[in-house]
C-alpha cells in the first residue's frame, strides 16, 4: 500500500540500530534498508512517499516497514 507521511527521522540505538520516521500523527514506521543516505539524519523533518511492506519483518520491530520511494526535506 502506497502512503505519504510527514514526520521526523529518528535513530534507535539497539542491536545494530534502526532508522524510523515518526509521523505527525504519532505513528512510527521503520525505514527499509538501504534507505537513501541523505534521509538518515536524526531530527530531520521530511515528507516521504513510500510503500508499506507487510511482507517483511525486522529484528527491531519498531513499527510497520516503509520502503522509501521518494522524500523531500521540510523546513
Amino acid at each position: 500500500m502506497k502512503i505519504q507521511i510527514k514526520g521526523t527521522i529518528q535513530f534507535h540505538e539497539f542491536g545494530m540500530g534502526a532508522w524510523a520516521v515518526v509521523a505527525e500523527s504519532g505513528e512510527q514506521y521503520e525505514l527499509m534498508q538501504p534507505a537513501p543516505s541523505q534521509l538518515l539524519q536524526a531530527g530531520l523533518s521530511v515528507k516521504i512517499t513510500g510503500v508499506l511492506r507487510e511482507d517483511i519483518m525486522t529484528m527491531a520491530m519498531i513499527g510497520a516497514v516503509l520502503q522509501v520511494e521518494s522524500f523531500e526535506v521540510v523546513t
